[in-house]
């Protein structure tokens, strides 16, 4: 069956794409999630909230910490449309999918400072990952937006410089 997406809207969230010093991204495994499928740190912009003020507030919310810095921000919204079996199921059925403000991130604490063990834990584990194989670790829905910041992040010059070390 094929859902009218038309009159949902999409949910306003943030992302992050958070590198070690190593330039590795964190991803985590979501709880409530059954496949092999790993993803970076996002979530929803409360009403009236900046998206950096959102952005702090979810990592702390996710991963324990706030402990980072922006380093760039992606220019624009990237939007992602669920698929036609999660369509009711998600976010109580009012939203079609996300519409998401990325940020690059670099962390400044040190691993044993990541707690999933939060007061509304989202992730079983997590794990550094190499930028280019961010993309093939996500549930396919969502691939063609993290290929994008893949490559918009990944070129960001203070990202290049320390990828060539």
């Amino acid at each position: 069956m094929t859902h009218n997406l038309t009159p949902l809207p999409y949910r306003p969230c943030v992302g992050m794409m958070l590198l070690n010093r190593d330039n590795k991204v964190l991803v985590a495994k979501r709880l409530d999630f059954i496949a092999e499928a790993w993803q970076m740190p996002q979530g929803g912009i409360d009403e009236g909230e900046a998206p950096r003020d959102a952005l702090f507030r979810e990592m702390e919310e996710e991963i324990g910490t706030r402990n980072a810095k922006i380093m760039a921000e992606y220019d624009g919204w990237l939007s992602y449309d669920l698929p036609d079996h999660l369509i009711g199921k998600l976010w109580k059925g009012k939203y079609r999918g996300q519409r998401m403000k990325w940020f690059l991130l670099r962390y400044l604490g040190e691993d044993s400072d990541i707690d999933l063990h939060t007061h509304q834990p989202e992730f079983s584990e997590w794990k550094w990952l190499e930028m280019d194989k961010v993309p093939e670790s996500i549930v396919d829905f969502k691939r063609a937006l993290y290929t994008k910041l893949v490559e918009f992040f990944g070129d960001q010059d203070i990202v290049r410089k320390t990828l060539k070390r």
